[in-house]
């Protein structure tokens, strides 16, 4: 049986530029399908801070991930509360899942925001990648025996690690309970200007100036009068 960890989400993410841009594609899809901000899994934030931006999941269950993206590269944080590598269960991050995170990296482990109220760091996998490197990286990490995705990373990202139209399509029609148009979902995943005929097409609820907060934020180009 093949154990699923960060390590082998490591060999699948997409590298730091597809990621970010998939990133921005499955916030502005979110969008979409969920004008209410509190209803979203995924966000993107371009202003999170005046150097970096954040890709951020919130399940609504306790499990989340951040993603920040800066000049340094890229640092993915995931925490699974009900891990067994939980730091609530180990008083403390699991041995080696944080110990080897670059220093270039290293506000993003004491960042507030990614820790709780007494500043304990609320992850169970890690991974980062520096603009040069050729491949995510991962702690020396001895994980729980017997333990099929110990730290939750195969959960946390599969969206990411299957970064294709028909994941998010599957994943959109099993949470929100709607039909979902594959051609709008593929659209959006090319990051092609966003019209009011894509977004009528997922949601005729809501039009591109309802959007226009969102897409700001996403970064993500539009075609003002299009049909």
């Amino acid at each position: 049986m093949l154990f699923v960890t960060a390590h082998e989400v490591a060999r699948s993410l997409p590298d730091i530029d597809r990621l970010r841009d998939l990133c921005r594609s499955v916030a502005v899809l979110e969008a979409i399908l969920s004008p209410v901000w509190e209803s979203r899994y995924y966000s993107f934030s371009a202003d999170w801070s005046p150097e970096e931006e954040m890709a951020s999941m919130r399940n609504g269950s306790g499990d989340e991930y951040s993603i920040v993206f800066s000049a340094a590269g890229a640092y993915v944080r995931g925490f699974a509360h009900e891990s067994v590598m939980s730091p609530y269960v180990n008083e403390g991050p699991w041995p080696g899942v944080l110990d080897s995170v670059p220093g270039v990296f290293g506000s993003c482990v004491q960042e507030p925001a990614f820790c709780d109220e007494t500043g304990l760091p609320l992850v169970t996998a890690c991974l980062w990648r520096g603009t040069d490197d050729d491949r995510w990286h991962v702690g020396e990490i001895d994980y729980p025996d017997g333990e099929n995705d110990a730290d939750g990373a195969a959960r946390l990202f599969g969206l990411l690690t299957d970064p294709v139209p028909e994941t998010f399509q599957r994943f959109a029609e099993d949470y929100y309970q709607v039909s979902v148009d594959l051609e709008a979902v593929r659209h959006i995943y090319s990051l092609r200007p966003l019209t009011e005929r894509v977004i009528s097409t997922l949601n005729p609820g809501i039009t591109l100036a309802d959007l226009a907060e969102d897409l700001d934020e996403a970064r993500y180009p539009t075609e003002i009068g299009e049909g």
